[in-house]
């Protein structure tokens, strides 16, 4: 159950990775994270009514507020990273952070894993890596690109460390999830308050006109982020979170190929082979 989920978040992630990206390039990042957090929000405000999560109210629901915190920040770093540079190139190193804080945080708390898993570990990283790595004569990444890649990378990192202590059972994590969306989306306001008040826009250059005809690839992207987390934390609850780690950060290859078959981003041979051994790493996770 930890690989089928893990693999299920990896698949949400990169498909609202490519979304976000690409909604960024003709809409503000921030605009695009707030909007589709607010839609989150109200999916999610209707579930912890339907299903009373409330009663589920607890001093673990700091994690999920210390997530919503740090969410924003990376989620902007992240699509203005996916804007400036390519998809193929930005989504590999960003996932680098997701797989090392929480296998950082589960190794400190005492969690060994299998040999098997060990390799398939390496395998799945050294994939990941090789993803992310333009082949001799590609177009050098941007150091902007890099260092917000890389800010992402370790906020990513840390909400899916937080996200996976904020609840204990499924009405628990709808709360938490709930907590973390309408946090991000009081950080995500007040970013773009500051923002407009420096002369930043908020709105596409077609107003209000170009909000509305995105609406459905909004709540999209905001919803499908939701689905992750909630997948990702059902993974690590269920199963040693390095693994979950691992296989969640396989969600490159998701942005990339989303990349070749809508964009035509063409994959180089170093990047298709990293998917190749992510796909191999992959395999050796779940039989181990």
């Amino acid at each position: 159950m930890t690989a089928v989920f893990a693999l299920t978040t990896s698949f949400l992630w990169g498909l609202a990775d490519f979304g976000g990206g690409l909604l960024t390039r003709r809409i503000p990042a921030l605009t695009v994270v707030l909007v589709s957090q607010l839609l989150a929000v109200g999916a999610l405000g209707t579930i912890v009514v339907a299903t009373g999560a409330w009663s589920e109210a607890g001093p673990q629901l700091w994690y999920a507020v210390a997530a919503g915190v740090v969410g924003p920040a990376a989620m902007l770093a992240f699509y203005r990273a996916l804007a400036l540079g390519p998809m193929g190139v930005v989504s590999p190193l960003g996932a680098l952070g997701g797989v090392a804080v929480p296998l950082g945080v589960s190794l400190v708390l005492g969690e060994r894993p299998g040999i098997l898993q060990v390799a398939g570990i390496a395998v799945a990283i050294a994939g990941v890596v090789l993803a992310s790595g333009p082949s001799k004569g590609g177009a050098p990444v941007q150091r902007q690109t890099l260092m917000l890649t890389l800010v992402a990378a370790f906020g990513f990192g840390s909400v899916m460390a937080l996200i996976a202590e904020a609840s204990h059972n499924l009405t628990g994590l709808f709360l938490a999830l709930f907590v973390q969306r309408v946090c991000n989306v009081v950080v995500g306001g007040g970013a773009l308050y500051i923002s407009v008040r420096r002369g930043a826009p908020a709105l596409p250059e077609d107003g209000w006109n170009g909000i509305r005809s995105s609406l459905l690839p909004l709540a999209f992207v905001g919803l499908a982020d939701v689905a992750a987390n909630g997948t990702y934390s059902i993974a690590a609850s269920n199963g040693p979170v390095t693994v979950a780690a691992v296989l969640a950060s396989l969600y490159p290859v998701v942005t990339a190929l989303a990349a070749r078959g809508v964009l035509s981003e063409r994959l180089r041979t170093v990047q298709a082979a990293g998917a190749g051994l992510a796909l191999m790493g992959t395999v050796l996770l779940a039989t181990g």
